[in-house]
């Protein structure tokens, strides 16, 4: 706030005006009358949701094993961003015992892309391939067979983006849609988990680690061989 107000004061200094706008005030102490707070569980947060609108909700985060489809690690958190969430959740698999083996690729979406997300992949001994953005359905036919020539002495963003468009990249990226959206889409769908039933964030996160650890036991019934 202070270095909001001297630049007010510098530019009125400079033009001769006064600039147009309220002055900024400090942060008031206690809830302000039009504050709201939901009373049926105040831990949760208000957040947009899929097909638009908001909804007082948790973000409910899952690390998905390629080909087993098994849930790694599982975690509720409080934010709608999910860029935030990359970095604890390598830390959850970081964490597993040695006998649970270490994944050497990273797959995920837009939503989770962030340089200082690539580098805290990279400082785990983790490759990333993470989608810096929007990609296009349909992509000429010379760019998706074009090998892309590597850059030089590239930064750790530019060395997973180039990755990304390598036929090795691009195969291994494919696979980010049909390793977690089965597992979320079956335990909404099939177990019929669309909403926390407890309230406060401890409780949710342990509705949340019950839920995947039941997608886990039925999981693992159909792995085992008949």
């Amino acid at each position: 706030m202070e270095a909001r107000l001297a630049a007010r004061q510098e530019k009125e200094k400079r033009t001769g005006k006064k600039p147009g706008g309220k002055p900024p005030s400090p942060p008031a102490s206690g809830p302000s009358p039009t504050d709201q707070i939901n009373l049926t569980d105040e831990d949760s947060r208000i957040m947009p949701v899929a097909g638009g609108g908001f909804e007082q909700c948790y973000n409910a985060q899952a690390v998905v094993a390629e080909g087993s489809l098994l849930v790694v690690a599982a975690e509720v958190v409080q934010a709608a961003n999910d860029k935030q969430q990359l970095e604890p959740m390598v830390d959850k698999i970081m964490a597993l015992p040695e006998e649970a083996g270490r994944p050497d690729t990273l797959l995920a979406d837009s939503g989770y892309f962030s340089a200082a997300n690539v580098d805290a992949c990279a400082n785990a001994g983790i490759e990333p391939l993470i989608a810096k953005g929007r990609q296009t359905h349909y992509p000429p036919l010379s760019e998706r067979i074009a090998e892309p020539p590597p850059p030089e002495n590239p930064t750790s963003v530019e060395a997973m983006a180039h990755r990304l468009k390598t036929p090795d990249g691009k195969r291994l990226y494919a696979l980010r849609k049909q390793t977690p959206e089965p597992v979320f889409g079956i335990i909404k769908s099939v177990l019929g988990f669309r909403q926390f039933s407890m309230r406060g964030h401890q409780k949710a996160c342990g509705e949340w680690n019950l839920v995947t650890m039941a997608w886990n036991i039925k999981r693992m019934f159909a792995l085992t061989p008949a």
